[in-house]
């Protein structure tokens, strides 16, 4: 019983712990003021020649049909089209979208059901024992929405900082996501849908660090389950030579 557990407090020791905080920072100061997007979206109803992004801020940036660091495959034959972009953005307000604003010609009536199969921010972080919104749209299913629809989505990034036994610090962003589709007109008719990914940040930072029980800790658990098993066993050997000394006394007396 001793054996089996030292054994299993040894095992605790040695596993890892996640031991999470919040708190109000920036805490990757040295990025720039830029966080880096994976974007990857499939629209399987609009050829790639009209897929655009489209990146807006508050800090005044207006880019139409970003190009850089992004792809566009084919789907359906030429009648769809994959696209995945890594770029950045400033850590002000603003949206990003995906649409055909940036198309030489403008069509009637582009088909924006979607699926997207990752939307992410920052540091890829896969730890075992953190779970979290690190890619919420991931696997987002528009598919069967009104073709003519725009959507939008509307996201709160949240700064997020994982902390290694080494020190070594890895910075992410998690986070939370509402979205609604609708048909926009303006005075002139019916305006042109495109996918939203309207975002602010959090003032919020979540910060994991991976940390290991105390040696002294584990040295004062040790001291204190071999103490306790002295002190279980003395009380047993009292009270089986207690016992053993009034049976021998009930024997003496029978035998008198």
């Amino acid at each position: 019983m001793f054996d089996l557990t030292l054994f299993l407090f040894l095992t605790g020791f040695i596993a890892t712990e996640i031991v999470n905080e919040l708190y109000v920072d920036d805490p990757d100061k040295d990025s720039g003021g830029k966080i880096d997007v994976s974007l990857n979206v499939s629209l399987p109803n609009l050829h790639c020649d009209l897929v655009g992004l489209d990146i807006q801020d508050e800090m005044g940036r207006h880019e139409v049909g970003h190009i850089d660091n992004s792809m566009k495959v084919p789907l359906n034959q030429g009648g769809g089209c994959r696209f995945e972009g890594e770029f950045t953005i400033n850590k002000v307000p603003g949206n990003f979208h995906v649409s055909t604003h940036s198309a030489t010609a403008q069509p009637q009536s582009p088909d924006m059901t979607h699926n997207i199969h990752k939307l992410a921010f920052g540091e890829k972080l896969q730890v075992q024992k953190v779970q979290g919104a690190f890619n919420a749209l991931g696997g987002a299913d528009k598919l069967s929405s009104n073709p003519l629809a725009s959507h939008d989505y509307i996201l709160k990034i949240v700064p997020t900082v994982y902390e290694d036994l080494s020190g070594r610090q890895r910075f992410s962003y998690q986070y939370t996501v509402a979205n609604k589709e609708y048909v926009a007109y303006s005075h002139t008719g019916r305006i042109i849908p495109a996918i939203w990914f309207r975002y602010d940040l959090s003032p919020i930072t979540v910060k994991y660090t991976e940390r290991r029980q105390p040696f002294y800790r584990f040295i004062t658990t040790i001291c204190a389950i071999v103490g306790g098993t002295f002190t279980v066993a003395g009380i047993i050997d009292s009270c089986i030579f207690t016992a053993s000394e009034a049976w021998k006394k009930i024997q003496i007396g029978k035998m008198s």
